[in-house]
């Protein structure tokens, strides 16, 4: 007790000193609270999105660990196929990259990590000459069925990609038909909230009939209603032919974001989607693919099967990470080939808009490190020049008796004391300005990681001529056609960061702080103490001036 409240009194005599210490430690409290708070903040955003995030992961052929199982990635076929390179291997391992089979997918969705699942199905089709898809090609008005002038692609361009199986060259489709296992299939209108019905209703859960929903913009395009019948027919066989019923009508706000007619393909804008169940999309794969014939394409004198070009994709849905982290080791033992890969791209969106909190988190944990170091090689110093000044009263503590370990105690309480006040005062300051500081800061990191990647597509030129020829636009500023709708993740489409948190002052932070006092402490005082303790009283006193 003695000890304690000489060192309170020796602090009310040196105050100026003593002041200037306590100034030097608010600094240092200071920034290392706004630092502890960004990065706790950054913690706690991490923890807090990931316990509300539905994730959601796809299964899909990975064509790097195919290159990396073939060997000789770096060698250049030769002609005939020799020279370590084997081509047929190659085509073959080609072949087999398409989508999975459905019993496939399901088999993998009994894995105990996978709180649901849902499939559909895709497939593209014509119009007839009474039903139309929207299209912003003015010279594409007056065209029926199949008449885009668009380049022509194999199978009708989104049809065949990843499982598509029928390869007519120069189909070119319409309409994009999509079929959905259920209602959770049916994401927009339940999950993400962006569609929705506005006449009629979505056709029943997994019926057989040839009920559909189509978009306002293609209902009002074709004057068509609920209750209509509009027919279909496949890009690769025109006398096949399927009549669907309208059974209601819907509006997607994620249009504006999507809509996009690539090189003329109509069945690619989202104004020209057309939902149905899966069943009854399955059905009309299934009869394609049993009245399918191999013909002969003029042009290219390649074979060619009239079958219907249709792509299957499955979702698996997680309560949490650590589920979606343990399907990946589940799906191996359940027999997944090593040539598919498990991805979420709920993550990938997830870790993208962390990225400027996190990179602001990194920056001041070495913001936070280097204070710590300046501000303990200032405090040691002074402590240096107080114990010097106060040598001759070393010299009397120690000559009446006091233990030199006392005295050396002594000078760290006092350092303590005044440590703690100006930790305590500064933990009230940080606290009140660590949120807009971080804001602020968060603002500035934001803002340079968009002209980071503004800059990566300008040096790539992406925003300099996209397409080439009539609609094509250069320059340093994107402007493109008016009637060229891009979607968002195209030309360096902003991501959605994170670009504001809230205070995360809480007893974590304080406890952290506490730490630093002490480190402080503990570092300024141990040079007192060895000063102290190489003291020799007597010359202390027989050496005063």
């Amino acid at each position: 007790m003695y000890i304690i409240k000489n060192a309170i009194k020796c602090i009310g005599r040196a105050k100026g000193r003593n002041i200037l210490i306590g100034i030097i430690a608010l600094v240092i409290a200071v920034s290392a609270c706004i630092g502890l708070c960004i990065r706790q903040a950054a913690e706690s955003a991490r923890e807090s999105t990931l316990e509300t995030l539905s994730v959601t992961a796809t299964i899909s052929f990975d064509r790097q660990s195919m290159m990396s199982q073939m060997g000789g990635r770096g060698e250049k076929p030769s002609e005939n196929g020799g020279g370590g390179f084997d081509k047929d291997s190659f085509k073959e391992m080609m072949g087999q990259s398409g989508s999975l089979s459905l019993e496939e997918y399901q088999t993998y969705a009994k894995a105990d990590s996978v709180s649901d699942f849902y499939y559909t199905l895709s497939a593209s089709l014509n119009g007839s000459e009474n039903f139309e898809p929207v299209s912003t090609d003015s010279s594409d008005t007056d065209s029926t069925s199949g008449g885009n002038s668009a380049p022509s692609m194999p199978g009708g361009f989104g049809g065949g990609m990843g499982g598509g199986r029928g390869q007519m060259m120069g189909a070119q489709s319409d309409f994009s038909i999509v079929g959905f296992s259920g209602d959770n299939a049916m994401t927009a209108f339940s999950s993400d909230g962006t569609a929705s019905i506005t006449d009629g209703a979505v056709f029943d859960e997994g019926t057989e009939n040839y009920d559909c929903i189509i978009t306002e913009e293609l209902a009002t395009f074709n004057e068509i209603a609920v209750g209509d019948a509009i027919e279909f027919t496949n890009p690769n066989n025109e006398d096949e032919a399927y009549t669907f019923t309208v059974v209601g009508i819907y509006t997607d706000t994620a249009a504006n974001q999507d809509a996009f007619s690539f090189m003329g393909a109509t069945s690619t804008d989202s104004a020209n989607k057309i939902y149905t169940s899966y069943a009854a999309l399955k059905k009309i794969v299934d009869a394609s693919e049993a009245s399918a014939v191999t013909k002969t394409d003029e042009d290219t004198d390649r074979e060619y099967t009239t079958e219907l070009s249709s792509n299957i994709s499955a979702t698996y849905v997680f309560e949490n990470t650590d589920d979606y982290y343990q399907f990946e080791e589940d799906v191996r033992d359940l027999g997944l080939d090593e040539k598919y890969s498990v991805s979420s791209a709920d993550l990938k969106a997830f870790e993208n808009s962390m990225l400027p909190l996190e990179t602001l988190s990194t920056m001041a944990g070495y913001f936070l490190l280097v204070i710590l170091i300046i501000g303990a090689i200032i405090l040691v110093v002074l402590n240096i020049l107080t114990v010097r000044e106060r040598k001759y009263e070393i010299g009397v503590l120690t000559a009446m008796g006091m233990k030199k370990a006392k005295v050396a105690l002594q000078f760290l309480t006092e350092i303590f004391v005044v440590t703690l006040a100006a930790v305590i005062v500064g933990a009230v300051i940080g606290g009140v300005c660590a949120s807009p500081v971080a804001n602020a800061l968060l603002e500035n990191q934001v803002t340079s990681q968009s002209s980071q990647m503004q800059q990566i597509d300008k040096n790539f030129g992406r925003d300099q001529n996209f397409g080439g020829g009539k609609g094509g636009f250069s320059g340093g500023e994107m402007t493109p056609p008016d009637d060229l709708e891009i979607p968002e993740g195209m030309l360096g489409g902003a991501a959605e960061y994170i670009t504001e948190i809230n205070s995360a002052m809480n007893i974590t932070v304080v406890l952290q702080l506490l730490g630093i006092a002490v480190l402080l402490t503990l570092v300024a005082g141990l040079v007192s103490m060895l000063f102290v303790m190489r003291y020799d009283p007597l010359k202390i006193l027989s050496n005063r001036d």
